[in-house]
């Protein structure tokens, strides 16, 4: 039988719209928005879960799903990094920035590296293909984006420099589907941007 595997993103978040490490900080206003408006058609998975972050429990929620909390689709940690801006680790730690973009097994923050997140989900995604039951069909999980983007590393085989040339929008859609030991990328979709005028 195959499971067919919907990763969701998270909505928007002032953390995403600043270019700011992320910490545990809630959906922003148009965030909540914007996943309101895609709440149709989610209905009728065999299980839902979700990150335990208030950004993916929350988006959960709005969507309508009533997920379980599933700890291993946590968002990448990192470290003393959290809370603190790209423009500011740029100009304070270039090196550790360049190290942590450049060398998948690097952890300049203190956290997790490339490497230990993309095992950590991959480990859950071979776990749930040895052990869900038969009725296991269609399932969702609402996460980050640097878990999905472990999660297609995982899924494609692919070398682990590839974590940085995925990109994942918010309320962006990677459907997964697994069957005999192995997971294939079925779909992406991005959410629609408005267009500029």
């Amino acid at each position: 039988m195959t499971i067919r595997l919907s990763l969701i993103c998270h909505a928007a978040t002032p953390a995403l719209r600043t270019a700011t490490v992320p910490d545990d900080e809630s959906v922003d206003e148009s965030g909540l928005a914007a996943v309101t408006a895609m709440a149709a058609g989610w209905e009728g998975a065999d299980r839902c879960w979700s990150a335990p972050e208030r950004r993916a429990r929350e988006t959960a929620a709005a969507l309508g799903l009533v997920a379980e909390i599933e700890e291993r689709l946590r968002d990448c940690d990192y470290g003393q990094w959290r809370g603190m801006s790209l423009r500011t680790l740029q100009a304070d730690q270039p090196a550790a920035v360049q190290e942590w973009l450049a060398d998948p097994a690097a952890a300049p923050h203190g956290g997790e590296s490339v490497l230990m997140l993309t095992a950590r989900i991959g480990g859950w995604l071979d776990e749930l293909l040895l052990s869900h039951p038969v009725s296991l069909v269609r399932v969702i999980a609402v996460t980050h984006p640097a878990v999905i983007r472990a999660a297609i590393v995982h899924a494609l085989g692919a070398a682990p420099a590839a974590f940085w040339r995925i990109d994942v929008a918010p309320l962006g859609c990677v459907c997964l589907s697994g069957r005999i030991g192995r997971w294939n990328l079925a779909a992406m979709e991005q959410p629609e941007r408005p267009q500029r005028r």
